[in-house]
């Protein structure tokens, strides 16, 4: 089956990073968020990103109007019913995504691809409250969506090749650089990368270094675009958290327990660029 029109659930950044980039590389895509309201304002949101790369000479008139007109914007799940594919991209909690995999197995065609956007949770959770168990796997973008290249495409145990064959040719067709790993906490990218941002926050909580110093040693010592306390706070502290709990759960390794200063920034609302302070302080979004 070829992938022609896309669902996509959530209206977040990761939502509205993954329907940009499925109508910018010629799919139908269907946005759906539990308000309508929510929805068209992920719709503009798109809209604004697509003015700036226009702005910018990246994109032209003709192919932004076309994209712009293959999103629909809704409430409603039936709206998903002709979905070739569905991504889904709600908040990281595994009951949610449970019932809403449950809700959608109703819904769409029996051979539609059910996929997660998750980057830690379970997908063989998720495929099990299905009917269609070898139909659903993991389609993790990375965010920012549109200029990052790598996708994990993740492959349950019950994952049919089919699904995966056509789950990676949905993400190549969309300019991506697909890789498929295992249905493993982390899977490739955050099974390596969170315990690094972890023990980075261990280093300053022990007084090793500031956090600027650390920051700058990792840019110039290896070469990586930001540093671990710009990262976290990029990804947000309590997805990182959420994250490092989910790891340590399946792998109970110490370096995945979130370090005590991780979970107070939390409480204490200071989660990164999305509250405007967290190890940094932002304009407030």
């Amino acid at each position: 089956m070829t992938v022609k029109k896309v669902g996509v659930l959530g209206s977040g950044i990761m939502g509205a990073g993954i329907t940009a980039v499925a109508a910018e590389a010629g799919h139908e895509v269907v946005l759906r968020s539990r308000e309508q309201a929510a929805a068209d304002g992920t719709v503009a949101t798109i809209s604004r990103a697509f003015d700036k790369r226009l702005d910018k000479g990246e994109l032209s008139e003709e192919d932004r109007r076309a994209s712009l007109a293959r999103i629909t914007a809704t409430d409603s799940l039936h709206e998903l019913a002709e979905c070739d594919l569905v991504i889904e991209s709600v908040v990281e909690d595994l009951d949610t995504k449970r019932r809403l995999f449950s809700e959608l197995d109703r819904i769409c065609a029996d051979d539609a691809i059910l996929a997660t956007n998750t980057s830690t949770l379970p997908v063989i959770e998720l495929a099990m409250e299905t009917g269609r168990p070898e139909r659903v796997c993991g389609i993790h973008f990375f965010n920012p969506a549109a200029t990052m290249r790598l996708v994990e495409v993740v492959r349950t145990l019950v994952s049919s090749d089919e699904t995966i064959e056509e789950a990676v040719a949905f993400a190549e067709a969309c300019g991506k650089t697909p890789v498929t790993v295992k249905d493993r906490a982390g899977f490739i990218v955050n099974a390596l990368l969170f315990p690094y941002l972890n023990n980075a926050v261990r280093l300053l909580e022990n007084g090793v270094a500031s956090l600027e110093d650390i920051d700058e040693a990792m840019k110039g010592g290896c070469g990586h675009a930001m540093g671990p306390f710009a990262l976290l706070d990029l990804v947000g502290l309590d997805t990182s958290v959420a994250i490092l709990d989910a790891l340590y759960e399946e792998y109970r390794d110490p370096n995945y327990a979130p370090v005590p200063c991780l979970r107070r920034m939390v409480a204490a609302e200071k989660l990164g660029r999305k509250s405007g302070v967290g190890f940094y302080e932002y304009e407030r979004p």
